[in-house]
């Protein structure tokens, strides 16, 4: 069976965004995800979204896979990419509502050129317990200093002075770490400055990504509340800066989203 797919990457967070109503009936969702994301035998994205057309006040809606083929409440860098899909597929607004499984979510369109777009998003007041702020995780017999918090998914910052050799197999580590049920997003923090922290990420679901939209959002908000840095963040990740600014109550993300490529993947469920 065919699935019509649009390839887009927000600071090269990649995803692959299909319509949800064309793909074909009786499709394993979880199967195609894992097929369709697949680096070598697939297209290859960190993750694949349904987009749903415009309902209510929303102007669209998105339902996240990651690459293992489990899902995911939202993406930061992905629901910007979800605006850029819509966009480009005739929308006509600069300021959109998307729908996710972590609440609608409101993106400011700053600017664009062609197929790149840059984007403000709001992404929430961060929710978190007091006693996690500065939490002491035992992984594998070594404590880690961490902050647990979600962002509209799960967040895990460990704060450290240098980063570990064996960073990704630990970010392994603790995304299946017994205290998160639902495993949890990873973050590696390091303080550069009042204002600046360079982060590495280990996603739920996806392993190690060039940057994430709410991992940085997840970092900035842990270095704020630990008092750390100031707002406005600038999170330096290995794709780029994603800067953060906490206004209020809310956090807000701006970075970029481009399309970069269109096609038709074939899928089929059992292998050949």
């Amino acid at each position: 069976m065919k699935i019509p797919f649009t390839k887009a990457h927000g600071a090269r967070n990649d995803f692959l965004l299909s319509w949800a109503h064309e793909i074909p009936a009786g499709v394993d969702f979880r199967a195609a995800a894992q097929a369709i994301c697949h680096r070598h035998t697939g297209v290859g994205a960190d993750g694949w979204m349904l987009v749903t057309g415009a309902a209510g006040e929303d102007h669209g809606g998105i339902r996240l896979y990651n690459s293992d083929g489990s899902d995911s409440e939202i993406s930061g860098n992905g629901t910007r990419c979800a605006a850029a899909f819509l966009l480009a597929n005739g929308l006509e607004a600069a300021a959109i509502r998307i729908a996710t499984g972590a609440g609608t979510k409101h993106l400011r369109l700053l600017e664009r050129k062609g197929l790149l777009f840059q984007f403000e998003m709001n992404m929430g007041a961060p929710s978190y317990a007091p006693e996690q702020l500065r939490y002491a995780l035992t992984v594998d017999g070594v404590v880690v200093d961490a902050t647990i918090l979600n962002v509209g998914n799960p967040q895990c910052a460990v704060f450290v002075d240098e980063f570990p050799a064996n960073w990704r197999e630990m970010g392994k580590r603790i995304e299946w770490h017994s205290m998160f049920p639902n495993r949890t997003n990873v973050s590696f923090v390091k303080r550069m400055d009042a204002h600046t922290v360079d982060v590495l990420f280990w996603e739920r679901g996806a392993g190690e990504t060039m940057s994430s939209g709410t991992g940085s959002t997840g970092a900035a908000a842990a270095a704020v509340l630990r008092n750390l840095v100031k707002s406005p963040i600038e999170v330096r990740t290995p794709a780029g800066s994603l800067p953060v600014r906490w206004d209020s109550e809310d956090l807000f993300l701006t970075g970029p989203a481009e399309i970069i490529a269109r096609g038709e993947f074939y899928f089929e469920s059992e292998p050949s």
